[in-house]
């Protein structure tokens, strides 16, 4: 076995290191957590139902039936007010020069108000029926309307046309009212006002069934008299709760006409219909108060969350394709690695940590063998496998390639090890599991040319891609992983140099200790660690490794999980370049920034947008969501069209986009989420190893990025 020298180690490194390792095998993945979430958004999206429903109405006919039968003549004939008993109608009016002010709808935070005003400065009183939604939402109105000596009544939970709601539906509309009295201002009312309906005769057909049921249950139904019946013969007038309300009101109580203002039941000498409730009662109506108002913050919240979330989305989209743009035009003028610049022809160290990756070692070997950079050391790092690995590395008959055995420690203890045996001034880190292209090493190195340039990230693609989860991921490397380096590259901030294809000078790796283990993605810390050096990382797009990805969803979570979990970790050990200057600080304020706001903050967000997509499909209509959502996808497949031309790909591989949205893009998203607690509740995350099949190769012989970009 060999040991990694001194020279790579700060003091303390190998107690610290061995520590960091023991923590990460032997710690286990938080789980509480997710208990909470999943008891938390079935209660936040009950509450978005409930507002959702009783906001927009649901099962709740907006216009009443057409009258198909008369209310009883009796009853045409008679007075505004109904009580019914064993099957029987009886009406009532108030007396001459007697008015009862009634007013429905609300209470409304702007009118109703006005309208108390203006009834205690004249000493009148009124009933005001109230909607029980708007009840929960100002109970503080309720209760100044009871405490001012008001009467109370129902005018349903929504507005809804009781004739024509569903049985269910009308049974909630009298009983969430009561709930939100009861809870507002401690009462029940035995009033009820049926919604869309004026005078008795306007009650005719399905309200009048409806009229009769509620008068079952012990309900006092109130009309109002004909608009043409005088004050001074004694009315019951109905207003809204709103400015034409208010000038009618002024003008009713300056009528000299009018003797006396009052309630309803008062007007017709009826005890009031108010009812004290039970604790429980009012705890109950307590309890719809706040998931009225919890629904109406979530509503709300959301809303401005989906426009933020939505502005970041296609602000980044805005700022991927600009500077992919400016990445191209640059190909042709001055940058590290131009034609004029010197060939780097040097000899090369090609490090190839393992583990257990006998299923795909061999093809990794061979093709970088085939390479068109001939100076070339390959080493192989066997980290303690426990399969053949290291023997089918061995046996293969070529002089540069070098395998090395150690115990198991990781991949960053391995590359450390290939490091320690390397002597050549660059050095290239590769994964197992990754085939190259003949001169991808060769491309790869050329940027190293230019004496600030310290690392150079290459073009890594999705080998096994003729699944549907591949196609996934091979769609979001090109839109994504590669659109970003090109726009890194351009502000100078390239946060990564994959694992899977990166070079290195060696002076630079030893300036910065090596590759730390104090974080799960060491190839993110190596390169912000070289940045705080005072190093340049650019990217190579030409420069074509394919690679093996997870080819299941527990896989994909577990890599993902730690990929986004390590790179919380970097971010937080390299927080202090924000505050450096030069390019340790361009890269901290530009890189570290992105990073937080686009591949953090956005994800957070993401459910939510999710949530509202679902509420809005619901209750906000069908066709503006599918709108909303139509118009994004378009716009993410032009920019992911764009990005498939621009690395060399076949645009046909966009057909998998709209499902990736509703499937892939919650993994990771979730995956984030998951990261995010993991690393707020200090849980140390353990290794994952993917379950390797060799099949990176797949898409060898296909046209790739260099071949596209050297034809432009």
């Amino acid at each position: 076995m060999h040991h990694i020298g001194a020279g790579l180690r700060h003091p303390g490194g190998d107690v610290r290191r061995r520590v960091n390792r023991a923590r990460h095998r032997q710690s286990r993945d938080p789980r509480g957590h997710w208990l909470l979430l999943l008891m938390v958004l079935p209660v936040m999206f009950g509450a978005l139902l409930f507002e959702g429903w009783t906001t927009h109405e649901v099962d709740a006919a907006k216009t009443r039936k057409d009258c198909t039968s008369p209310v009883p003549r009796s009853v045409d004939k008679g007075g505004p007010v109904l009580r019914f008993h064993d099957g029987k109608v009886t009406s009532s009016a108030v007396p001459a020069r007697t008015v009862a002010l009634t007013y429905d709808g609300g209470p409304d935070p702007v009118w109703t108000p006005r309208l108390l005003d203006l009834l205690r400065k004249h000493h009148a009183h009124a009933t005001f029926f109230l909607r029980g939604a708007q009840a929960a939402r100002r109970p503080d109105l309720v209760q100044r309307i009871r405490a001012e000596g008001h009467e109370i009544g129902s005018n349903t939970y929504t507005g809804a046309a009781m004739g024509a709601s569903s049985p269910l539906r009308a049974s909630l509309e009298l009983s969430l009212t009561q709930q939100a009295l009861a809870g507002s201002a401690g009462v029940h009312t035995k009033l009820l006002r049926l919604p869309q309906t004026t005078a008795v005769d306007t009650m005719c057909g399905a309200e009048w069934k409806a009229a009769e049921k509620a008068g079952a249950e012990g309900y006092t139904l109130v009309a109002a008299d004909q608009w043409y019946r005088k004050p001074s013969q004694g009315v019951i007038r109905q207003f809204s709760q709103n400015d034409l309300a208010y000038l009618g009101t002024k003008e009713l109580l300056d009528n000299p006409k009018i003797k006396k203002f009052t309630t309803v039941t008062a007007g017709v000498r009826q005890p009031s219909p108010d009812e004290p409730v039970s604790t429980v009662e009012r705890w109950s109506g307590t309890a719809l108060i706040w998931a009225k108002g919890l629904g109406h913050a979530f509503v709300s919240g959301m809303a401005w969350v989906l426009a933020i979330a939505g502005g970041l989305g296609l602000l980044r989209l805005a700022m991927l394709v600009f500077f992919a743009r400016t990445h191209v035009r640059r190909l042709t003028r001055f940058r590290p690695g131009s034609p004029w610049l010197r060939e780097v022809t040097e000899l090369v160290t090609v490090l190839v940590p393992a583990y257990n990756e006998e299923a795909g070692i061999e093809s990794t070997v061979r093709s970088l063998l085939a390479s068109t950079h001939r100076q070339m050391q390959v080493i192989v790092i066997d980290d303690g496998s426990t399969d053949q690995t290291a023997d089918l590395a061995t046996w293969i008959d070529d002089p540069r390639v070098r395998v090395i055995r150690q115990t198991n420690a990781g991949k960053a203890a391995a590359l450390n090890t290939g490091l320690a045996h390397s002597r050549c001034d660059i050095v290239v880190m590769v994964d197992a599991d990754t085939v190259f292209e003949p001169d991808a090493i060769q491309r790869l190195i050329q940027p190293l040319a230019h004496p600030a340039v310290g690392a150079v990230s290459g073009n890594t693609k999705v080998g096994n891609r003729r699944r549907l989860l591949g196609r996934w991921q091979h769609l979001e490397y090109v839109f994504g992983f590669n659109l970003d380096r090109r726009m890194f590259e351009v502000l100078e901030c390239m946060p990564t140099v994959p694992g899977a294809i990166g070079a290195f000078r060696r002076d630079a790796l030893m300036g910065v200790g090596g590759v730390s283990e104090d974080t799960l993605a060491e190839d993110t810390d190596l390169t912000m660690a070289l940045w705080q050096a005072g190093w340049r990382v650019v990217y190579e797009e030409t420069a074509v490794a394919w690679t093996e990805v997870p080819t299941s969803l527990s896989q994909l979570w577990r890599q993902r999980y730690r990929w986004c979990y390590g790179t919380l970790q970097a971010m937080w050990k390299h927080r202090g370049a924000v505050l450096e200057v030069g390019p340790t600080g361009r890269f901290g304020r530009r890189g570290l920034s992105y990073l937080a706001l686009f591949q953090v903050a956005l994800p957070l967000f993401a459910p939510i947008v999710d949530i509202f997509a679902l509420y809005g499909l619901l209750f906000l209509g069908p066709w503006q969501s599918a709108g909303v959502w139509c118009g994004f996808l378009f716009v993410q497949l032009l920019c992911a069209g764009y990005a498939l031309r621009l690395d060399g790909e076949k645009v046909r591989a966009l057909w998998a986009m709209p499902f990736q949205l509703l499937v892939y893009r919650q993994l990771m998203y979730l995956v984030v989420i998951q990261s995010v607690v993991a690393l707020l509740l200090g849980t140390r995350l353990k290794w994952h190893r993917m379950h390797r099949s060799g099949t990176a190769a797949q898409q060898i012989g296909q046209p790739s990025a260099y071949q596209s970009l050297s034809s432009k």
